[in-house]
């Protein structure tokens, strides 16, 4: 696995590079005749040429060959840039059979970056990332948080800002009761992403987690719900213990049976608790997906 991934990283290596003055004929022109070639007109001080850059060479590395990036700095190489007449950066501009045939300004978002690729070289872009992000997560539902953790240490290797990947990362500590490890890596995720689906998602099982850690014995607390039915207490205690040991549907029957029996308990304390499971588990699980459906018979009944 490391070695193909040494493989990989090489094989993108070859696709991005720095050019110069003297070496624009050679690095663009001459290449350009082989397969499209993107020159990224860019400079030290400009802020959406640094936003820009890493979206021009993922994608370009996801194009596995079909284009290249070359990227000149014109603050050190200014003769290119102004016989082209760029006034602005950063700029992109495309050449295809030694001549530029398609360009763009400013900053773009990468899905746009990608179309851009897609109509250059007529083909679809592949993302290896979001690939691999979903077989990790496919690892993860299949209940192997090792596996899944393997690959999103890999995609955090690479990219250590992944957000997905670390949200991936913090769910496996989770699943394997490494609570204190999943709290420093979910605190690796940028301040500005911290609303991130599967952030909140990640964040939300750390919590049901951490909440189980000081209950009882499942069995202890089956006995105060049996002894006394209308003990809520011990009933969301029991759901939450449950949810613990991967009792999904029961969690939801113990919790439902508190909002039926008193909607407003514990400042609708039951309600509050099943959807904090579904972030948890998210949606689309099958446990969620009964809940949400029992859970809204009951509110808008």
């Amino acid at each position: 696995m490391l070695q193909d991934g040494g493989g990989m990283t090489a094989a993108a290596d070859s696709s991005v590079k720095d050019t110069t003055t003297q070496g624009f004929v050679k690095d663009v022109i001459e290449e350009s005749k082989r397969q499209p070639v993107l020159v990224d007109f860019w400079a030290p001080w400009c802020g959406p040429c640094k936003q820009l850059t890493p979206i021009l060479e993922k994608a370009v590395k996801a194009a596995k060959g079909k284009v290249k990036l070359v990227k000149m700095n014109i603050d050190d190489h200014p003769a290119i840039p102004g016989q082209m007449g760029i006034q602005s950066i950063p700029a992109v501009i495309a050449f295809s059979n030694g001549q530029p045939v398609d360009g763009f300004m400013g900053a773009l978002p990468e899905s746009q970056v990608v179309q851009f690729l897609e109509r250059l070289t007529k083909g679809k872009i592949s993302n290896d990332d979001q690939d691999l992000l979903k077989t990790a997560d496919a690892a993860l539902a299949a209940g192997d948080p090792t596996g899944a953790a393997e690959i999103y240490a890999g995609l955090l290797a690479q990219e250590s800002g992944n957000v997905q990947a670390l949200a991936g990362l913090t769910r496996c500590y989770v699943e394997t009761g490494a609570l204190e490890q999943a709290k420093q890596t979910l605190a690796l995720v940028p301040e500005a992403k911290r609303s991130d689906a599967a952030v909140a998602a990640a964040r939300a099982a750390l919590e049901v987690a951490e909440q189980a850690k000081d209950l009882g014995p499942i069995a202890e607390l089956e006995g105060k719900v049996l002894a006394n039915p209308l003990d809520h207490q011990a009933r969301f205690d029991l759901a939450v213990a449950l949810n613990a040991n991967g009792k999904r549907a029961e969690a939801v029957e113990h919790l439902i049976a508190i909002i039926k029996r008193d909607r407003k308990w514990n400042d609708d304390g039951a309600r509050k608790q099943l959807v904090q499971f579904f972030e948890a588990w998210g949606f689309a699980d099958p446990a969620a997906v009964d809940g949400r459906k029992r859970l809204s018979s009951i509110l808008f009944a």
